[in-house]
């Protein structure tokens, strides 16, 4: 159905962005692309529906979809293929739906453009359709609009508009990102029955676990070029490049709890950083197993068993081991639950008044306690309360009923303002957070003024030194929050929060959007903090590896109440709530 040789995209101010990639692929078939941030795999699906954005050079030996030449195509052209022979299924739903429009409209705009079902037959097929993709009271959803449907409900939406014409070719570009496990299940489920159906489908993401339970073939894209591809099995078991053995060794679940992840050091250079075409090997600076010639002299590909395309000199070197766990040891008293108790919680109630007036009890008498040097993890899906906790925790929320205490005090305490400082939060979206007009300087010095550091002739200094203690360089301080890299941010927002030099830290959702090989180096720092400074997590996560990882200690949360609490490795071997062993059935291996 595609065949993609030597395709080349390019921008005016940044170069080439993919180099040199080819592919092919057959109905009924998965090809997965996977990569991180930068590495080009969405510029390379975009490109597949013209959708590369004004002033980008497309140049390909040959890139036909269904024997049509895609090179020669006007907009005229595209508009005739996109939606009816190739569909489009992006990550963000609520961004990429129109909230103007209802859903049933959404749903069959493709249809009206290319005039497929009479207009009054519409509203029907877009109920069907959305009964197909598996969204719950199909004929109400079709009538609201997108704010007013689940993150799990939109993205079920999304797929049927892009499946309503029934294309040859479906691109699904990162449709489980930060997703609850059970509806990242679902939505896995959906596509491999249009898979199934003999729709060929090409799966970009950087969730290794995505990738193992849908993909036939899998492409490694690194620095705009496939770094090595061949069959799944082969390339999850026995990768031949060292990049792939990176994002390996980075998924939380590969390596026992509290492991070191990353190899890479946060210092060097982003993956999607341009370097001429004539310089070594684009991972080298990253690669733990680089020697000079790799920086000197551009790879050659080497055609290996099995299709895998491998750019590595160094392919008989030992990946190195994972570094030894950091902070308390798994039997200290994090572990066993006992330590004197930082910040707790006791019989919490939260509720909102809904838009017909009636209320929502978003929490249920929730109690939890966190100890010095301890990591509690709180798991459950979108809608089970966690956030609504943790707000509560930093003092943000105030709950209707139940009571909040830090080192045994009521908290906030009566110097509501002053005492803010020793409770910071980490939120997941980072470019939200922060004003996009401030510099690094700015943002992190803002959180060492509440902390009464105010001597101009060392703020400075102090701000620098908090970015070290992060793994950034003191050159970050002069730039805005869009000219960093998500790691960077991830990073600069820790900073910002151990600025203030907190007895307790709360991490709500800060890597469930990141890349496996970010996030992987975001935890380590997170435990590395915890160790030099001994400040208290609380770590709220919908990513059971995740949590398993970083954690001593878990509550489980569904419907906003507790359902099961307990050492780590107690509740994920032995689950005794039923709401918790379905949670750890959906989870992909």
């Amino acid at each position: 159905m595609l065949v993609v040789e030597n395709l080349r995209v390019g921008f005016a101010r940044g170069g080439d962005v993919v180099r040199g990639v080819g592919f092919t692929l057959r109905p009924g078939e998965c090809l997965a692309v996977v990569g991180e941030s930068g590495s080009g795999k969405s510029v390379t699906a975009r490109t597949l529906l013209g959708l590369t954005g004004p002033g980008a050079a497309v140049r390909a030996d040959r890139l036909e979809l269904d024997g049509v030449d895609l090179t020669g195509l006007d907009e005229r052209g595209w508009r005739g293929l996109r939606g009816r022979r190739v569909g489009l299924v992006l990550q963000d739903a609520l961004v990429s739906l129109d909230p103007l429009r209802r859903i049933g409209t959404e749903v069959t705009e493709v249809l009206a453009n290319h005039r497929l079902v009479p207009a009054a037959r519409r509203p029907a097929r877009a109920v069907e359709l959305l009964a197909e993709a598996g969204v719950p009271e199909p004929e109400v959803r079709a009538r609201q609009y997108p704010h007013e449907l689940s993150g799990g409900q939109r993205q079920r939406a999304l797929i049927a508009s892009a499946v309503a014409a029934d294309p040859a070719v479906l691109v699904a570009d990162e449709p489980t990102t930060a997703l609850d496990v059970t509806v990242q299940a679902r939505i896995l489920d959906l596509l491999a029955e249009r898979k199934a159906a003999g729709t060929a489908l090409l799966l970009i993401s950087h969730d290794l676990s995505v990738v193992a339970r849908l993909a036939d073939r899998i492409a490694v894209m690194f620095g705009g070029a496939f770094v090595e591809e061949g069959p799944a099995a082969q390339v999850l078991a026995a990768p031949a490049h060292p990049y792939t053995r990176e994002l390996l060794a980075a998924v939380p679940g590969r390596h026992p709890r509290g492991t070191r992840l990353s190899v890479r050091s946060p210092e060097l250079p982003p993956p999607g950083t341009p370097a001429p075409a004539d310089a070594g090997c684009r991972y080298a600076p990253h690669c733990p197993l680089a020697e000079d010639a790799c920086r000197t002299r551009p790879p050659e590909p080497v055609r290996l068993a099995g299709g895998r395309l491998a750019r590595c000199r160094r392919l008989d070197r030992p990946w190195p081991a994972p570094r030894p766990a950091a902070g308390p040891p798994a039997t200290g008293p994090s572990a066993t639950g006992t330590g004197t108790v930082v910040l707790a919680a006791e019989g919490l109630v939260k509720s909102y008044r809904r838009p017909d007036g009636s209320r929502h009890r978003a929490v249920r008498g929730v109690s939890l306690r966190l100890r010095a040097g301890e990591v509690l993890g709180v798991l459950g899906e979108s809608g089970s309360g966690k956030s609504t906790v943790a707000l509560m925790a930093i003092g943000r929320l105030r709950p209707d009923a139940g009571t909040v205490t830090l080192l045994g005090e009521p908290w906030p305490g009566p110097a509501r303002g002053a005492d803010l400082r020793r409770v910071q939060l980490v939120q997941q979206d980072t470019l939200s957070a922060f004003d996009p007009r401030w510099t690094v300087e700015r943002l992190v010095g803002e959180a060492l003024g509440a902390a009464g550091r105010r001597a101009a002739r060392r703020r400075r200094e102090e701000i620098a030194g908090r970015l070290r203690l992060v793994g950034l360089g003191p050159e970050l301080l002069g730039r805005r929050p869009r000219e960093l890299s998500g790691g960077q941010r991830q990073r600069v927002a820790i900073a910002r929060a151990l600025a203030a030099e907190p007895e307790v830290l709360v991490c709500d959702e800060p890597v469930s959007a990141l890349d496996v090989s970010v996030q992987a180096q975001v935890l380590d720092l997170l435990a590395e903090v915890r160790e030099r400074t001994g400040v208290s997590v609380l770590f709220i996560s919908h990513d059971l590896g995740v949590i398993r990882h970083s954690s001593d200690r878990v509550l489980v949360m569904k419907d906003g109440e507790v359902v099961e609490e307990g050492g780590v490795e107690e509740v994920f071997a032995r689950p005794a709530h039923p709401y918790t062993r379905q949670l750890l059935a959906a989870l992909p291996g």
